[in-house]
């Protein structure tokens, strides 16, 4: 969430056959502003190593949360696994 023009993000992880599972980040971005992912991923790559960064990125309007404000990740893998089979 440091990229100046996201407002949210999670990143969850997703199946994958090669290395079981690997990171896919949902993306909130702030109003008036853009990103595309190549853009994001070279922001990553200078904070993390090469397997954290994401192999996707989708954008949502919200990020779902609990009753206490906590990200809802079990929401976005179920809307990854309905939306990506």
């Amino acid at each position: 969430m440091g990229h100046p023009s996201i407002k949210e993000a999670a990143v969850i992880g997703i199946p994958d056959d090669k290395w079981i599972e690997r990171p896919f980040a949902y993306i909130v971005i702030k109003e008036g502003k853009s990103v595309l992912p190549g853009e994001l991923s070279e922001f990553l790559s200078a904070r993390f190593a090469k397997f954290c960064i994401p192999d996707g990125y989708e954008v949502i309007d919200v990020v779902p949360k609990t009753s206490v404000g906590k990200f809802l990740k079990s929401a976005l893998r179920e809307k990854y696994l309905r939306e990506h089979k």
